[in-house]
């Protein structure tokens, strides 16, 4: 083993936090210091000069500190590999290191002052370092060849159910956790004494994973029975009744891994028929949707819980029919109280946990940053979500318990396309191929599903950890490049059927694959990829190794589904073949016998059917008491409610505008506030159609009346999606996601009864049709705290989300409030009909209360009436603004208007009832809509007539004073800055901000709310809607360009597609293809190198692709003979950027050219920012120099890096292509601003003849008016950005 030093590990900010954190518990430390070790495999006794280059990256020029204290070297879990590890021995390979056989990285931390510590307390100090679940910490370095140690393969283990009988499986059931219930145990002894053998450790495993409550969903299939009459319908049997009632454009639903309904025709752009070329297609774009749960991975490991949550959801999308494209995805949480340190509030009561979980502090630190980070390095925007925190002591039917979050909730959802001809999956025959797609096995995630149907703290501590997941988005990526090119190929798609390896891993999905089709398999248990030698048979077929796939082919598919895999260098094999006989047999030549011999009837048979029962219970908590609460201090609890406050530290860290088809994310108006209610994208480049979802739950109402929150999270969801342009109430399909702690007090009760109030009763009232969802039934953590026994128990919760085909993405409204036509008018609509019940709402939480009675829709016309009228108001442009009216009432849905259009206004309650608290802060549904006043009665004559009639209120106008005021009767009641609101409001975000992030930036970016700004604004040179290609276009002459990508690319598609609106042949280069010798450079005018995350950024952002063109001989000179040609033209994009950067030496007059390294903020930043262009001789921005405009950001290492003097001489160089600016237009370091840090304000540079530019912001993503989360309203079709393509084109002439 090689022991190589690299850079350090920690910036000085980070080096600083964490000794500070160590030192109020370790006051002896006096300094600390961390750097990255490289681990080698290898049989070299030292390291070539090669691999010493590539090892270099990172931050050089910053100093670690000392190298002195008391050693403690983080190294992965022994036994395990890590994402990083097979990414990074992936570059070596491609580079041509054969003799390396595994690069693995260690964090070393040298602690001063730590040397005097005893074993405990050592052992503390270092859990601080590391995550538990994952990594170890060891003394030295020279330890971990610990890693490379290679085990013999572990033998089969059986369970003597012949010799010692049901005791046997009992006692196994309990020490390996498979959580079976005393019938299945009978189940499983009846039918194996019946085959006369023993079952198998992996048998029972996987019959556990398979049977799981999380898979077989029992109690939703239960039979009930109620006060002792027995139920006509299952729970499942009450949302299938939505489908029964209506199944109009549902194209697949509760049979596959997505539901599937009906799109819009459009032209979709992709590499057609599969070939290298993009071009478009008329087609039907049809919609899949899925929203998914990953609660206890989270509870456990944020991060890792998280994200995998994201990918297994977009697993989901890709493996739906024949193959699918995720497109846009969504987040939400729901935790327990924060407890945030320094900034505790007053309704916040500390409870405890136990010590197998983590905090709600924790987990909103940690878990936002994986399920983002899954999202962007995947490619996926993340669009839409929530984040919910409540805890609280409630009336339970056995005496006051705590209602809360400690397990919380992880959802995890979006929406994609797919092709008409591709939604169902095709027969599987005998004699197809079974094959796994996707990352190796390796030994995590065991028992995963089992464990998440178990109660948090119910069990066992190491098996908790056992079901820790691992995530690799960048192989998930490369898994999707061949779904795509297979669905791109139309009907000549080799893949039969596909499913996703989520829960249960292979003894789930390849069980379930050929048991759709009523067929059984015979697999070979070697042939499954596996890095880790050492595991069991049960190990191999059941760990949940993240990024797989399983799918059935033709044998004659073979050759070209294998020729798609090495192009885009996915690992896949053949593990056997789908069999006539109903039997499943898994070989293992490695000890010469079948570990899985069974019949499937028995793995996935009728185990007996679930029972359950409830009487009914009554159960009261007191009313709200509102004595001694004022508005003011009403207002400033409310604002830092989590439920309400700003989401932006949730929402920056995710990318939001990749495959440029984004045509409304969070972010709103000039000043980028996070308040939009519906998230839209376009069906693709060439149309107005596109796709809309939102979300909604109301979960704390369901302690006091369950139906009533299931009806209010539908409710919400109808007020947020409305902000889309939808034809008709019928076209959204929604998904539902049930969360309750079953068996507990009232749960059951509580569940039924929601599940009927919106299966049986709103939804078919309404033609809204529920084609797929997801249930959790063990929300409630148990433990002892001493002698005293603890649990936390979830309300019953639902969450939904809608999806719908919008019909013109153009019109979709904001919550920005309009200063600049003339006089307007806000008014409510309010669908409680000012009743105004403030059980349950974010004014009764923060005072610690629950309240009797809360909000609820009393009638399906409500609803019905409101959208409606919403969607004909919008047709006919009467609505500049719309905000939907929710958590934190109608105060908190007027302070959001204003700080998105930086107004002032006037509320007057005098309409709106006698109890002004109640007015304010019930969360009544309805919308407040801004309107020109001449057009006020439009808005009364839209609702006359129907059950909304007379619930239409004027209630307010907009002001000029920055000022939120509250008038009622004349009398001023409340009076507040908007920039002191806005402050109070962001402040939740800004505290968790400040402990995750550079606490510089968070703070630079929270006082900047109350300053003055003009926000986002424009400046153009030029004329946006004159096409300089045009004359070019219309020759028919369409040079071609490389869209070149590397493993873990995602912004290809967008790129191609704005360079063929420019008039170019597209196409589409792998690296693979330059290393193989299939494609030559020679043959294109132009190369651009695409964002994403090349092998995920591994050894310094884009460093690794650009190492796999530096030493490789043959390719680096084609890149050099490209470059040095007078007629081409060469652009690098944010990671394309990156890369091409450090190619420096081979582009003419780039030498003054950066490095670009991680953001000051130390996170991923997307952003919309402005930018200006400066005079420079880029060929890419020629007769746009003067100009500033908005452009996408989505980066999380994009700060210029070079010597103080080099920086300086770049910047006087005029090869600064593009600056950041602020809104006057003048370069800024300011944060978020300048979103990376980079000296001078440095976006982009170009080369001395411009022939070669590299930005790290998208223009790629924004060339189309309607992919800007921001833009004036004269813009028509084209963005900006679009004339930068355009220049390329008429470059080349």
């Amino acid at each position: 083993m090689l022991i190589l030093s690299g850079a350090p590990a920690l910036s000085a900010f980070r080096q600083t936090r964490l000794l500070q954190d160590l030192q109020a518990e370790f006051p002896m430390l006096t300094a600390l210091s961390a750097r990255w070790l490289h681990l080698v495999e290898t049989d070299l006794s030292e390291a070539p000069a090669q691999l010493q280059a590539l090892l270099t990256y990172g931050d050089a020029l910053s100093e670690a500190g000392a190298d002195e204290g008391r050693l403690a070297v983080v190294v992965p879990r022994p036994g395990t590999i890590s994402p990083w590890s097979s990414k990074a021995t992936d570059i070596a390979r491609n580079t041509g290191l054969t003799d390396v056989r595994r690069i693995e990285r260690a964090t070393a931390y040298w602690l001063a002052g730590a040397e005097g510590l005893d074993a405990a307390e050592w052992l503390a100090l270092t859990a601080q370092l590391h995550d538990r679940m994952t990594e170890v910490v060891l003394d030295s370095a020279e330890a971990a060849s610990v890693l490379f140690t290679h085990e013999a393969p572990r033998a089969l283990a059986s369970v003597d159910i012949l010799g010692g009988g049901r005791e046997a499986l009992v006692n196994a059931n309990r020490e390996q956790g498979f959580a079976l219930s005393p019938d299945e145990i009978d189940y499983l002894v009846d039918n194996f004494t019946q085959l006369g053998r023993n079952p198998n450790d992996i048998e029972l495993m996987m019959f556990a994973q398979a049977n799981s409550e999380h898979c077989r969903h029992k109690i939703f299939n239960a039979s009930w029975t109620i006060d002792g009459k027995p139920a006509p319908k299952s729970l499942f049997g009450m949302i299938k009744n939505t489908y029964e009632n209506y199944s109009t454009d549902i194209l697949s639903a509760y049979k596959d891994n997505a539901a599937v309904i009906v799109g819009h025709d459009a032209e979709r752009f992709y590499r057609v028929g599969g070939d290298t070329a993009y071009g478009f297609s008329q087609e039907p774009v049809h919609i899949l949707m899925k929203v998914e749960t990953h609660n206890h991975p989270t509870a456990i490991s944020p991060f890792a819980g998280a994200s995998t949550g994201s990918g297994g959801e977009i697993r989901d999308e890709g493996a739906t029919g024949r193959g699918g494209k995720p497109k846009a995805g969504l987040t939400g949480f729901t935790v327990s109280n924060l407890n945030i340190p320094g900034f505790a509030q007053p309704w916040e009561k500390p409870y405890g946990k136990p010590g197998r979980i983590v905090t709600a502090l924790d987990i909103m630190i940690d878990g936002p940053l994986g399920g983002a980070a899954f999202n962007n390095e995947f490619g996926r925007p993340a669009l839409c979500g929530y984040f919910r925190s409540f805890e609280m002591t409630v009336n339970g039917v056995n005496g006051a318990e705590v209602a809360g979050y400690h397990k919380p909730i992880m959802i995890a959802g979006g929406y994609g396309n797919i092709r008409e001809d591709h939604v169902q999956k095709n027969a599987i025959q005998p004699g197809n191929l079974l094959i796994v797609l996707g990352g190796p096995a390796l030994l995590i995630g065991l028992g995963g599903s089992a464990a998440s149907s178990m109660a948090s703290g119910a069990s066992a501590e190491n098996l908790d950890f056992a079901s820790v997941q691992r995530d690799n988005p960048e192989m998930e990526r490369r898994a999707q490049e061949v779904i795509d090119t297979c669905w791109s190929m139309g009907a000549n798609n080799p893949i039969v059927a596909i499913h996703d390896v989520g829960a249960g891993g292979l003894s789930n999905a390849m069980p379930e694959l050929v048991n759709d089709h009523e067929l059984g398999a015979t697999l070979n248990l070697r042939a499954i990829p596996s890095l880790e030698s050492g595991m069991a048979p049960v190990e191999i077929w059941c760990n949940e190794a993240q990024e797989r796939y399983v799918l059935a082919i033709e044998p004659d598919s073979l050759a070209l589904f294998q020729s798609i895999c090495e192009r885009e260098r996915a690992l896949f094999a053949v593990l056997g073949e789908a069999t006539e006989v109903r039997h499943l047999t898994v070989a293992d030549p490695q000890f010469g016998n079948n570990p899985v011999d069974m019949p499937m009837q028995v793995l996935l048979g009728k185990t007996p059917k679930m029972q359950r029962s409830f009487e009914r219970k009554a159960l009261a908590q007191p009313a709200f008491n509102a004595e001694g609460i004022t508005l003011a201090d009403a207002a400033a609890r409310v604002l830092r409610l989590p439920a309400v406050a700003s989401k932006q530290f949730l929402i920056t860290i995710g990318d939001r505008s990749v495959t440029g088809l984004v045509a409304r994310e969070q972010m709103v108006g000039p000043w980028q506030v996070p308040v939009a209610d519906v998230a839209v994208t376009a069906t693709g480049f060439k149309t107005e159609a596109g796709e809309a979802m939102a979300m909604g739950e109301r979960t704390p109402v369901a302690i006091l009346n369950a139906a009533a929150s299931a009806r209010l999270a539908v409710g919400e969801t109808i007020t947020n999606i409305a902000a889309a342009r939808i034809a008709k109430l019928s076209d959204i399909k929604l998904s539902a996601n049930w969360m309750a702690a079953a068996g507990a007090g009232k749960q059951d009760e509580d569940l039924f009864d929601a599940v009927y109030a919106v299966g049986m009763e709103l939804c078919p009232a309404l033609n809204l049709t529920i084609p797929v969802g997801k249930d959790s039934m063990s929300m409630r953590t148990v433990w002892e705290d001493g002698s005293e026994k603890k649990a936390v128990t979830s309300p019953m919760s639902l969450v939904v989300t809608g999806f719908a085909p919008v019909s013109n993405v153009r019109q979709t409204l904001t919550p920005q409030l309009r200063t600049d036509k003339g006089a307007t008018t806000l008014l409510l609509i309010d669908l409680g009909r000012g009743q105004n019940r403030l059980g349950a709402s974010a004014l009764a939480q923060v005072y610690g209360q629950t309240g009797a009675v809360p909000a609820d829709v009393d009638s399906p016309a409500l609803l019905q009436d409101f959208f409606d009228g919403i969607q004909a108001l919008n047709a006919a442009g009467k609505l500049l603004a719309y905000h939907d009216r929710g958590d934190g009432g109608l105060f908190a849905t007027l302070a959001e208007m204003a700080f998105a259009g930086r107004s002032g206004i006037r509320a007057d309650l005098t309409r709106l009832g006698d109890d002004t608290l109640a007015a304010l802060f019930s969360e009544e549904l309805g919308a407040v809509v801004q309107v020109r006043s001449s057009d006020a009665g439009a808005v009364q004559a839209a609702f006359a007539g129907t059950s909304l009639a007379g619930h239409v209120h004027a209630i307010g106008t907009l002001s000029s004073d920055d000022t939120l005021r509250v008038v009622k009767a004349g009398a001023e009641l409340l009076t507040l800055g908007r920039a002191e609101a806005q402050q109070m409001w962001a402040e939740t975000s800004y505290r968790i901000q400040a402990l995750r992030d550079n606490a510089d930036c968070a703070q630079e970016e929270f006082a900047a709310l109350a300053q003055p700004s003009a926000g986002l604004s424009v400046k153009l040179s030029y004329d946006i809607n004159h096409n300089i290609a045009a004359p070019f276009i219309a020759s028919g002459v369409r040079p071609r360009v490389a869209i070149l990508r590397e493993q873990g690319v995602n912004g290809h598609v967008e790129m191609a597609a704005a360079f063929d609106l420019a008039g170019f042949t597209a196409i589409d280069v792998h690296m693979s293809d330059l290393i193989a010798g299939r494609v030559d450079l020679a043959s294109f005018a132009g190369l651009v190198a695409c964002g994403g995350f090349s092998y995920g950024d591994v050894l310094g952002a884009g460093g690794g692709w650009a190492k796999t063109v530096l030493f490789n001989e043959r390719v680096r000179d084609q890149f050099a003979t490209f470059f040095a040609r007078s007629d081409s033209f060469s652009l690098g994009i944010c990671n394309g950027c990156q890369m091409l950067s450090q190619l420096k030496a081979l582009i003419p007059g780039a030498d003054l050219w950066p490095r670009f390294v991680r953001n000051r903020s130390e996170v991923f930043e997307a952003r919309t920012a402005l930018v200006e262009v400066p005079a420079s001789p880029s060929i890419f921005l020629a007769g746009m120099a003067g100009s500033h405009m908005p452009i996408a950001v989505a980066h999380g290492e994009g700060r210029a890096h070079d010597s103080a003097e080099n920086l300086q001489a770049l910047a006087g160089s005029g090869l600064v292509a593009l600056g950041w600016v602020d809104g006057q237009g003048q370069r800024t370091q300011q944060y978020p601003l300048n979103p990376n840090g980079s000296p001078f304000g440095i976006a982009g540079v170009t080369s001395a003849d411009g022939r070669a530019t590299i930005m790290m912001p998208h223009p790629e993503r924004v060339f189309r008016a309607i992919q800007h989360s921001w833009r004036p309203d004269e813009w028509l079709e084209d963005g900006p950005w679009a004339r930068m393509f355009r220049n390329a084109r008429q470059f080349v002439g």
